[in-house]
């Protein structure tokens, strides 16, 4: 039975990319940087970018990270936008909140959630 998420892996091409993109894009710290492994502190979750597997960006579905908005989804939308990310869509509302699709330096899709309102 799992208790929770200890980590999450994100396959990476460019390690130097990857963490400028996590770093300074979405403004998460660093914790340890290597070539082929760098982790990223996303409010106590650990995301690992592994450039140890090959990235390979398609559209087929998979695995999304799904990031908590510093503030509001709206001006988190626009702050990433600001600092070039790769949005692929607008924000979307539905009954269990708001999403907004993204993708990192590597072609991994993110996005931001916010619950609803109210």
């Amino acid at each position: 039975m799992a208790s929770g998420v200890a980590a999450v892996w994100v396959p990476v091409t460019d390690m130097q990319r990857a963490v400028a993109f996590y770093r300074d894009t979405l403004g998460l710290t660093v914790t340890d940087e290597s070539d082929d492994w760098s982790e990223i502190d996303a409010n106590g979750l650990m995301i690992g970018l592994n450039g140890r597997e090959s990235a390979s960006p398609s559209s087929g579905g998979g695995a999304v990270v799904t990031f908590q908005p510093d503030g509001s989804i709206e001006d988190e939308l626009a702050s990433i936008r600001e600092r070039g990310a790769d949005v692929q869509g607008e924000i979307s509302e539905h009954p269990w909140g708001k999403i907004v699709p993204f993708k990192d330096s590597e072609g991994n899709d993110l996005q931001f959630y916010s619950p609803p309102q109210g």
